[in-house]
């Protein structure tokens, strides 16, 4: 998957679906969330197509979807099923098309009784971008996922703060975190295409999305 994006969380709620929707408007790239929970409430894949204006056949669909909105190991118990990574595996696709994962939760989010969302973003080999919220707690809380992705040996492309612009703690995530703050997304009054296209064009560093 040459030059795809795998988008994590410091947490659930984050921004990660937003920040996913707009990659795929921006990089006209596909969009893949191989686990889903809380299915019931609606489908992140179904919320992107809405967001970035995009038909399902530049999706694909998940690996494993379930109803409850709770952590990936607990929603696949109560359907009596474990999450196999062996069933997590991309399509066939075609020269040059880019692909936009997006995880379920946070890194460390586990996915069965061993494995986390973190052995996933490692299986795919796709580079991490995280997405971070602005507010109080966002240094540690970013500072621990990058350090998590670096000891597993994943490379980490940087960081996009959602939220109101906090430039202190851009410049402290940049320093304790040592990730670059490649991007950021401000409270938006609509989620649509041209929104999000206009956040990427203004608040995102290209040179990172080549």
């Amino acid at each position: 998957m040459n030059k795809s994006i795998f988008v994590t969380g410091t947490d659930t709620n984050v921004g990660k679906t937003v920040l996913s929707a707009l990659l795929v408007a921006a990089l006209d790239a596909i969009y893949w969330k191989p686990i889903q929970t809380g299915a019931c409430e609606g489908t992140d894949r179904q919320a992107v197509m809405n967001y970035a204006g995009i038909p399902e056949e530049r999706t694909i669909p998940e690996s494993y979807c379930f109803d409850p909105p709770v952590s990936p190991h607990l929603a696949a118990a109560a359907a009596g099923v474990k999450i196999d990574l062996a069933r997590i595996q991309a399509p066939e696709l075609a020269a040059g098309d880019r692909v936009i994962v997006e995880g379920a939760g946070g890194i460390l989010v586990p996915v069965n009784d061993s494995e986390f969302m973190l052995d996933v973003a490692r299986m795919l080999a796709v580079p991490v971008l995280i997405a971070s919220r602005t507010t109080l707690g966002t240094i540690s809380h970013t500072a621990l996922t990058a350090r998590a992705l670096r000891c597993a040996g994943v490379a980490l492309t940087g960081v996009v703060m959602i939220g109101d612009r906090n430039r202190e703690n851009e410049r402290s995530v940049e320093q304790f975190a040592a990730v670059p703050v490649v991007g950021r997304i401000p409270r938006l009054e609509s989620i649509n295409r041209n929104a999000l296209l206009q956040v990427f064009r203004s608040d995102f560093d290209r040179t990172y999305f080549q």
